[in-house]
């Protein structure tokens, strides 16, 4: 019993800290304490508490209790919850949850989730958020739920006011938003703050699937979350991996996803616990945190043009892994933390995701430095907000990023990387289209390459041209251009090249799972690769528009070995009209080997074996593309 009365003072204390933007522990930390009083207590009053009691006088109560989510680590556990249902996914964002109330059109009232039932009145601090519109086009009252958070360039022009102003700077772009809310002076600096919606209330409204609700937000001027439909254990996979990359290299936090199921009725018939609805629940990713010495910044030069540091520190063990490296985001992180080599840093890694910076334990006294050339092209780099850029359209780093990138989206897999180094190098390429335009002859002055090596390198790049839209799209590194993203899009409608020239912002917001700023991103991305795009189209790239059909292998590397009941060239159409990319050898980044053999002493079936790529049966692969 004393342990049990232990836990619920430690759960009070650091759920306040939370919610007040201090916290001490981690989330997985103070997960679990809560994991430890379930099993001691599971009834205990502590575990259904939702939010903070400790709000100011102002307090105003919910119209319909905010609830917390249930969660889980355990992706075995998430399939078991999700069964056959369809589930809508979200970003499950680390920032501060809010709810706004409209009447006659008119924004009235917002107010913080507090403890559930009563939350703190937020009025005049939202009124300074521009994306919060203060006027809709729907009448009667409504009532729209989501989340304050602080995204990484408009936390850095924050930090620098704060400094102006000779306020304590922030350390946490989700703490800083629970600062500013429940400040009584300096209210203006919520301008810096950012609002994505993903619940909307009220009395005429009864969509009857869920995904109906983020359509109608948009309709009326919000921002959403990232959303997406889950059918299957492949889009599953995919989100998740999206969401971990996201945690790693995304402009804001979030700590993992939220999934709801699709069905309305389903909600209805399920209903709500004290503490959460049983039609959602978090799937998040185990963090470990730990202190460790910064002993050098080095800086890489991305595809784009910007400069990515990645810290080196002292290596330390964390979550079962040996780690030296850390990601830095960007210029505007190392600048805001005045990063230097000696740093003491606390650095956190989330299940599998690449560890990254959290905040600085304890500066040294070595001296702050950012570079002011080009690491690989020495061309003088220039700073656009938050990053550091190099805008030299020849540099080889740059180049070598973007060839890069594009072979492996698009399926040429015999080009390696070091191929492509030597192949820069002796000036044999310097940009994409610059592949297609190769002899045989060519690739006779690189090292060790034979006429036999040589044709095979010509016939991969020809082979490459005939290719899925989806594909080619995701190959030319737009950013927010997903394969996943892609596919939406081509499905969509826009499914040749001249549609997809011509996108507008408006257009693609009315595709699922793309927001304003994504979309935006999106757009001027796509405009920055169209000479790109025009070029490969004259080399002669041709697309099977009516061919391709949306399935489970989408996107996924497939190799081919041993027996097949089909001949070998079918079973290849198969999976090109499936969306996915037919590769000749096993490496790491293959998806899936179809074979009918049990066993083979075959190179590619080892390999496989090896890196634990699932081995599946031509049967199988019919049933993952919907072939019965």
């Amino acid at each position: 019993m004393n342990r049990v009365k232990e836990l619920e003072v430690l759960i009070k204390k650091h759920k306040t800290l939370y919610y007040a933007g201090k916290p001490e522990i981690s989330d997985h930390e103070y997960d679990k304490l809560e994991d430890e009083l379930k099993k001691l207590d599971p009834s205990n009053y502590s575990l259904i508490l939702v939010g903070s009691d400790e709000t100011s006088l102002d307090r105003v109560k919910h119209d319909k209790k905010m609830l917390s989510l249930g969660k889980t680590y355990d992706t075995e556990e998430l399939l078991k919850w999700i069964g056959n249902h369809k589930v809508i996914s979200m970003f499950k964002i680390d920032g501060v949850s809010c709810s706004l109330i409209y009447e006659n059109g008119e924004l009235i009232q917002s107010k913080t989730r507090g403890n559930g039932i009563y939350g703190e009145n937020i009025t005049s601090k939202v009124q300074w958020i521009e994306g919060i519109p203060k006027a809709i086009s729907i009448k009667e009252r409504i009532e729209i739920r989501g989340e304050l958070y602080c995204d990484e360039s408009h936390f850095f022009h924050l930090s620098d006011e704060m400094g102006y102003r000779e306020l304590e700077r922030p350390t946490s772009q989700r703490n800083i938003v629970a600062g500013l809310i429940s400040r009584k002076e300096n209210i203006d600096l919520c301008r810096y703050i950012q609002f994505k919606s993903f619940d909307i209330l009220y009395n005429e409204y009864s969509p009857k699937e869920e995904i109906e609700k983020f359509k109608t937000l948009k309709k009326i001027g919000f921002d959403i979350t990232e959303c997406s439909i889950i059918k299957d254990k492949n889009d599953l996979e995919t989100v998740i991996n999206e969401a971990r990359s996201f945690i790693s290299e995304g402009d804001y936090q979030i700590d993992g996803l939220v999934f709801t199921y699709n069905d309305i009725k389903l909600h209805e018939e399920l209903g709500e616990t004290a503490h959460h609805p049983r039609y959602k629940l978090a799937f998040k990713f185990p963090g470990e945190s730990k202190t460790t010495s910064l002993k050098d910044i080095e800086w890489s030069v991305s595809r784009n043009g910007v400069l990515t540091p990645v810290g080196i520190v002292k290596p330390i063990e964390l979550s079962g892994a040996k780690i030296s490296r850390v990601t830095l985001h960007n210029y505007g992180l190392v600048r805001q933390y005045n990063l230097k080599i000696g740093d003491e840093i606390e650095i956190i890694r989330s299940g599998e995701v690449i560890p990254k910076f959290l905040s600085v334990v304890s500066p040294s006294k070595g001296k702050f430095a950012i570079p002011t050339n080009c690491p690989i092209c020495e061309s003088l780099l220039e700073i656009e907000d938050i990053r550091l850029l190099c805008l030299n359209k020849n540099c080889p780093g740059k180049n070598k990023e973007s060839i890069l990138y594009f072979i492996q989206k698009i399926g040429i897999e015999t080009i390696s990387k070091s191929r492509i180094d030597e192949m820069i190098k002796s000036g044999l390429v310097q940009k994409v289209q610059d592949l297609y335009r190769l002899s045989e002859d060519d690739f006779l002055v690189l090292d060790k390459v034979k006429e036999k090596l040589s044709k095979k390198f010509v016939a991969e790049i020809e082979k490459s041209k005939k290719t899925t839209l989806p594909i080619f799209l995701s190959a030319l590194g737009i950013q927010g251009g997903g394969i996943n993203s892609c596919e939406k899009i081509v499905h969509h409608g826009f499914n040749t090249i001249d549609k997809i020239l011509n996108l507008t912002v408006d257009q693609l917001e009315e595709i699922e799972g793309f927001a304003k700023k994504s979309s935006t991103d999106f757009i001027n991305s796509l405009s920055d690769k169209k000479p790109l795009i025009k070029d490969l189209m004259k080399i002669g790239f041709k697309f099977e528009f009516e061919e391709i059909v949306e399935s489970a292998i989408s996107g996924k590397k497939i190799c081919i070995t041993g027996t097949l009941s089909s001949k070998r060239s079918v079973v290849q159409d198969k999976i090109k009209k499936g969306g996915g990319i037919v590769v000749s050898s096993v490496s790491n980044n293959t998806d899936y080997l179809v074979t009918n053999d049990t066993d083979s002493n075959s190179s590619k079936f080892k390999k496989a074996k090896e890196f634990k790529i699932p081995i599946i049966t031509e049967e199988k692969l019919n049933t993952l593309l919907g072939i019965h």
